[in-house]
This record gives structure tokens, C-alpha cells and sequence, in this order.
């Protein structure tokens, strides 16, 4: 049986921070309005073709800016996994669902001074507050931008042969989305996805 990695299992129980590096920034021309850099300030060129053609794609300055620090996110994961945007698997995306289930959520701890903490019950209305991880529609935003991206670039030869967000064919009434992923350190994250486990659909371009 295939053992999921230490680090990757790590980063699914959210017991790793990601590497607080890269950023993304305001671009010089309008065909790019924003662009992501990475620790050592450099364009990185696969996430600017990518952003590019969503903008002549028609999408919006603000769509571009929020597919951007999703893929900032994605490759903070892959920076951290030591692994390639061209050699990524199932194996990555497992691991970016898993982190975002667990890992503190900044927001989420602003919070005003008497309220409860995220995850916790408040005592007066029984209510749960809302946990310390990233909403399951962050979540799924994420996963759906990560699939367009590679969708763009495997035409062109780039990236691995096997989408790493996988698209399910079950009718859209079924679809679960992949935050329903198992985040135990076994290789079953992997088999469901293989398993028809839902991945997003492809990103739709931003209506003026």
C-alpha cells in the first residue's frame, strides 16, 4: 500500500504552516493587471499566461486579483511539499484541502473582545461559531482555480499529463465537493478522488 508522505500528511492535519512567501502584486499593463511573485520577487511566468488570458477572457481586474492568491496559495503548498507546478498529483491537491480544513484562518481570529473563539459553542444561544479553518466555499474556489489552471496549460504540453483536480462526471445534483475529503494520513484521499470524488467545474469567465 502506497503511504501518503510524512510532510504531506502533516499539512493535511494542518500541523504545518505554509511559508508565508511570494505575494501577489499590481501589474504594469492592463492585459495584467495583477501578477504573482515568488520569495525572491520573481514573476512567475505559468500563473501570468494563465492570468493573462482570463483577462482578455473578459474577466474583471477583481476576479483576476482573486485567482491570484488562490494560486499564490496553491504553490505556498507546493513550495512547502518541495514540489513542482509541472510534477504535482492528486497527492498536492489532498494536501491544500487538508490545510485548509485545519489551518488557522487570520480572519477568523479577528475577532471583538468578549466574543467566543472560532469553533467554539456560544453558551447563550447553543449556536456554534464558525470554525478556525477557511469556509468550504473558499475551499472550493480554490480547488476550481487550481483546475482551470492546469486545464489552460495542458494543451500546450505543460504540467502533469493528469489534471490534479480531478472533474467528476456525476451529475451536478451529486457532486460532493472535495473539502468532504478525508484528512486521515492513509492513501484513501487519493483512491476517492480517483473514484469519481468531485472536483470543481472549470472556471467561468467574469461577465462584464
Amino acid at each position: 500500500m502506497h503511504e501518503t508522505p510524512l510532510l504531506h500528511r502533516d499539512l493535511i492535519d494542518g500541523r504545518v504552516r505554509l511559508p508565508r512567501v511570494g505575494a501577489v502584486v499590481a501589474g504594469t499593463t492592463p492585459s495584467l493587471p495583477w501578477l504573482v511573485v515568488d520569495a525572491a520577487g520573481r514573476e512567475i511566468d505559468p500563473v501570468s499566461v494563465y492570468l493573462r488570458d482570463r483577462t482578455l477572457g473578459d474577466a474583471s481586474t477583481a476576479t483576476c486579483r482573486s485567482y491570484g492568491y488562490d494560486l499564490l496559495r496553491w504553490h505556498r503548498v507546493l513550495w512547502a511539499l518541495d514540489v513542482g507546478w509541472e510534477q504535482v498529483t492528486e497527492a498536492e491537491t489532498a494536501a491544500l484541502v487538508g490545510w485548509l480544513r485545519h489551518a488557522r484562518n487570520p480572519q477568523r481570529e479577528r475577532r471583538r473582545p468578549g466574543s467566543y473563539p472560532a469553533g467554539s459553542v456560544n453558551p447563550k444561544t447553543g449556536k456554534p461559531t464558525l470554525r478556525a479553518g477557511y469556509a468550504p466555499s473558499t475551499i472550493t474556489h480554490n480547488l476550481t482555480v487550481v483546475h482551470g489552471f492546469y486545464t489552460f496549460h495542458q494543451p500546450f504540453g505543460r504540467g502533469p499529463v493528469v489534471n490534479p483536480v480531478p472533474e467528476s462526471a456525476a451529475p451536478t445534483p451529486r457532486r460532493r465537493s472535495l473539502t468532504s475529503l478525508p484528512h486521515s494520513a492513509s492513501s484513501r484521499s487519493s483512491r476517492q478522488l480517483n473514484r469519481g470524488g468531485p472536483g470543481p467545474e472549470r472556471p467561468c469567465r467574469s461577465q462584464r
